[in-house]
């Protein structure tokens, strides 16, 4: 376990740029590692997380290559059975969506595994629709999980909750099937698999239903190898801008990040409180938005975020929970219940790390309210409970309070932003060693 501490940073701002986004690294990997062909990946985030997946579809059969510029080159492969388990570390995403794509390999053999945080994590809402396409998955809720791939069937899921990684599980597995597939969610989820696909040259279509949307492969569903770009992740870049959010005449622009719908929740939620943001230089990227997002302080009000609005700021939850308490006023996050199977407990740990620093919260098993005062005392170590994004949460919090915010262990914080602290000290953040 590594402490950081983060010191009050009254000249903060500046211009940066962020790493590639995680969930498109994640999709490129696996994509590229199914298609004919050889496709180049530039921007890919180097993380943890990402190294995961990487390893895993070379172990399955891919070739893996990166030039002397960065690029990552992947030659697709008909999926075999690997020499070893699949160790997917810590990614939820990894595991997910590698045992949906092997799952329609007839013949081959795999175990799943994670590390112990991913291990007490949900495998059952994947697994239960993959076996009702016929796949094989012996195994608990949990990883690890032994799966035998097999000759796929079709499937209309209804999924009770919006979720990115179940509808690409499901979709995934469908490119081995020629029968019909079909995934309702009862409000958008992040929409990057569906863009992807569409550039790997696998045909979709959505649409509207009673009761939600709907998201359906169309008949050609072979890949074809093609060039991505990963733009900047809005995930990694929210700790960025929650500090120019919170910190008194801070301005920080945030070059070629996406802002793909499904993802800039938080932006206007900082927005909603007062914050200033603007978004400049427009342009696709490899079928996806990408701007410059430039976020000023102004005097912050209290947010509300309703079950509705969750799937867009799910990963920016701690951290816009830690923006409410900087706020005056009673801010209230509800529907948040699946923050409690992340990589740790997130609505417990966002309430103890508040509490801790002076904020009065109250949290119930899916909803937290908190009663900002317009500052933050600070001065208290937050056990960060193994979670990447509670580290980071706190550590920005750190920046913008009145006294200095230590967390116990900032490890985890490679597993999807390793240059965090070298991005926030470029910026004029005091991130330091306790």
């Amino acid at each position: 376990m590594t402490p950081l501490t983060a010191h009050p940073s009254p000249r903060f701002g500046g211009d940066t740029a962020l790493p590639g986004d995680k969930s498109i690294s994640h999709r490129a990997l696996i994509l590229a590692a199914l298609a004919s062909g050889t496709s180049r990946i530039s921007g890919l985030l180097a993380s943890d997380d990402v190294a995961a997946t990487e390893a895993a579809v070379a172990a399955l059969g891919a070739r893996v290559e990166r030039d002397t510029d960065g690029v990552v080159h992947v030659t697709g492969a008909e999926w075999r059975s690997p020499s070893g388990p699949i160790d997917c570390g810590n990614s939820g995403t990894s595991a997910r969506l590698l045992i949906g794509a092997a799952a329609g390999f007839e013949g081959l053999a795999a175990t799943f595994i994670g590390d112990a945080s991913l291990s007490r994590r949900p495998m059952n809402r994947i697994v239960d629709p993959l076996r009702r396409m016929g796949a094989r998955i012996e195994g608990g809720e949990t990883l690890p999980l032994e799966l035998v791939g097999a000759r796929l069937g079709g499937i209309e899921h209804e999924s009770p909750v919006a979720s990115a990684q179940v509808k690409s599980a499901i979709l995934l597995a469908g490119l081995r099937t020629e029968a019909p597939v079909r995934v309702i969610e009862p409000r958008p989820s992040r929409d990057h698999s569906e863009i992807m696909l569409a550039q790997f040259g696998v045909e979709g279509a959505v649409e509207e239903v009673e009761g939600g949307i709907a998201i359906a492969l169309g008949a050609r569903r072979d890949l074809v190898a093609t060039d991505i770009a990963v733009p900047g992740d809005p995930s990694s870049a929210a700790f960025v801008w929650a500090a120019a959010a919170m910190i008194p005449d801070a301005s920080v622009t945030t070059r070629g990040v996406l802002v793909n719908g499904t993802r800039t929740g938080f932006l206007e939620k900082l927005e909603a409180m007062g914050a200033r943001v603007r978004l400049d230089h427009h342009y696709l990227c490899s079928g996806e938005p990408v701007a410059d997002v430039t976020v000023a302080h102004e005097r912050l009000e209290p947010v509300q975020v309703g079950p509705d609005e969750v799937p867009a700021v799910i990963d920016e939850l701690p951290m816009l929970a830690c923006v409410a308490a900087m706020a005056e006023g009673e801010s209230c996050l509800e529907g948040i219940g699946e923050l409690r199977v992340k990589e740790s407990d997130r609505v417990g740990a966002v309430a103890a790390g508040l509490t801790a620093n002076g904020v009065t919260t109250f949290a119930t098993e899916d909803s937290l309210r908190i009663l900002g005062r317009g500052e933050v005392p600070g001065g208290r170590m937050v056990s960060t409970r193994h979670d990447h994004r509670i580290a980071m949460a706190f550590l920005t919090l750190g920046l913008a309070a009145r006294r200095a915010i230590t967390v116990d262990d900032a490890d985890p914080i490679a597993t999807s932003f390793p240059e965090f602290a070298e991005v926030m000290r470029g910026l004029g953040g005091g991130i330091a060693a306790p």
